[in-house]
């Protein structure tokens, strides 16, 4: 294939090797983040910590897994036993994402400044074929049964009041003596196997991790300045205008998890749990992050928390949700707890900014005027934000649900609902990118970024790259008062070849007097050597 990626032989041999690549650093990344979490967390003390692995890694890539178990010795029967819970681990999700578009961009590069629409389809459907038979093979291995076993849990029934040696019983004011009961049921919870388990299953989860790779790698291509597409005006123009918008509003969402990563480490420092804390933020981080900036838009959020369940939740959300579950969440109503709240207002105000200045610094201005370029970056910011933002809320949706009976009444019934609003989201999310962008696309014109990024997306879109016959592109305007390369020195003429006026020669120097030879003797002997006159 030639360097221009004009034509449409497909490398086969590159194809299969950078699938592999890709899809194996990704798979192998997820893994270590999600055993690692897990062993943090201490989950692995009740069970193997392969299948959890597998099943968070398919969690953790839009798969389902489902919890089953024979519960029915702690007093629920069929459908009262169960253990629901729909989450993502987003923590898993985005460090496989990273590594998966991290390879696939630079398996592309090698095509040069174009590649053919054949061999991007075929590299993305490499990479995304491979990862489903890999999802396929973690559905299989990701099952497991946990036995919990009475024995162990600890019951001294010596010092159980109706089972040790004095034969008391309990009284209840008003109900006498229960005795009798208690005794029965502390007796089954003692001898009680009772076995746990969860299953994934395959057929959601194939088609959850299809949907996952393929959204990672159109935003991978979206998001990246440098990756080669076809030749073609929709593909340029998507190179120009769709690009700029997107990669910003991606990269603005990264440096947000990453503070949240700070912010665990500095609560783990002080913590009596640092352990749990760390492995929480592993696996998920992104989810507190990504949750709190539609939050911090003002995007509304419906939901309740109930048992223990709750106490998961940050403060003060977990007691706005026990106090009233029938209103929304909104910034307000969480600030009436807690001022605080209003610094995450704040926040995502100062990210969207940050997103409208790194957008409008990418952006070609093109001979535009400063309205035309501002309408131009909050045009294209408010479109990608106002489809950014209700992805957020869709991926940090929230439901987990736990029915336990211990002693033939709900020991503890603990369940998290939250959802948010995902019509609010898009058109706040549209309305905070055009605000965002048009701020962004002032502040950069009034600086000269435009004519800058006009220069370097020129270059870039006509895949010119500088070297020594083809210098690169100015940043501004030469100016000859300033350029002191373009100022010549006084004694100079202007004109490009002709110095100035040249003065006359001097003349030359006279030569020196010559000497005056001796007088030559007429008289006496001829030198040695020289032959005598004879006569």
């Amino acid at each position: 294939m030639d360097a221009s990626g004009s034509g449409d032989k497909v490398p086969w041999g590159d194809v299969v090797l950078a699938s592999v690549a890709a899809v194996s650093w990704a798979v192998v990344a997820m893994a270590g983040a999600a055993a690692l979490g897990l062993h943090l967390l201490g989950a692995d003390s009740a069970g193997s910590l392969g299948p959890m692995t597998a099943a968070a890694v398919v969690l953790a890539v839009g798969g389902s897994v489902t919890p089953t178990g024979d519960v029915s010795v702690f007093g629920l029967e069929g459908a009262q036993a169960r253990t629901a819970i729909d989450i993502t681990p987003l923590g898993v999700g985005l460090v496989g994402a990273l590594f998966l578009a991290y390879f696939f961009l630079r398996s592309l590069r090698r095509a040069g400044p174009y590649i053919s629409g054949t061999e991007l389809a075929a590299r993305a459907g490499g990479v995304a074929t491979l990862f489903v038979a890999t999802v396929g093979g973690l559905a299989w291995a990701g099952h497991d049964v946990i036995t919990i076993d009475g024995a162990k849990l600890g019951l001294d029934l010596d010092k159980v009041p109706g089972l040790g040696g004095d034969g008391g019983g309990i009284e209840v004011p008003g109900l006498g003596d229960i005795g009798g009961l208690l005794p029965d049921r502390l007796g089954d919870l003692a001898d009680a196997h009772a076995s746990v388990g969860f299953s994934v299953n395959t057929a959601d989860s194939l088609a959850g991790a299809l949907f996952w790779v393929l959204g990672v790698l159109a935003i991978s291509l979206l998001a990246s300045r440098r990756a080669p597409l076809p030749r073609g005006a929709l593909w340029q123009a998507l190179r120009q205008a769709v690009r700029p918008a997107v990669s910003a509003v991606v990269a603005v969402l990264l440096v947000a998890v990453l503070a949240g990563y700070a912010a665990a480490a500095y609560a783990a420092i002080g913590d009596d749990h640092p352990k749990r804390i760390a492995g929480a933020a592993l696996l998920g981080a992104p989810n507190g992050v990504w949750l709190g900036v539609p939050l911090g838009l003002f995007v509304p959020w419906d939901g309740e928390a109930r048992g223990e369940l709750a106490k998961l939740l940050p403060d003060p959300l977990d007691e706005l949700l026990r106090v009233s579950a029938n209103e929304p969440v909104t910034v307000g109503r969480l600030a009436e707890l807690d001022g605080r709240v209003w610094l995450l207002a704040v926040a995502t105000a100062v990210m969207m900014l940050s997103a409208g200045v790194l957008a409008a610094a990418r952006t070609p201005a093109g001979g535009l005027t400063a309205a035309g370029f501002t309408g131009r970056c909050a045009v294209r910011l408010g479109v990608v934000t106002a489809l950014a933002l209700p992805l957020l809320v869709w991926l940090t949706d929230l439901s987990a649900d736990a029915s336990l009976s211990v002693l033939g009444f709900d020991a503890f019934g603990a369940g998290i609902e939250l959802h948010g609003r995902v019509g609010m989201a898009l058109l706040l999310g549209a309305a905070w990118g055009a605000a965002a962008g048009g701020v962004g696309a002032l502040l950069v014109y009034g600086m000269g970024g435009g004519e800058r990024a006009a220069a370097v997306r020129g270059a870039e879109g006509a895949a010119e790259l500088p070297g020594p016959y083809r210098p690169a592109p100015p940043y501004r305007p030469s100016n000859d008062d300033t350029n002191p390369y373009l100022r010549p020195p006084p004694e100079i003429h202007g004109a490009p070849t002709v110095a100035g006026p040249m003065p006359p020669m001097p003349p030359p120097p006279p030569p020196p007097p010559r000497r005056a030879s001796p007088p030559t003797p007429q008289d006496g002997p001829p030198p040695p050597g020289a032959p005598r006159n004879r006569p």
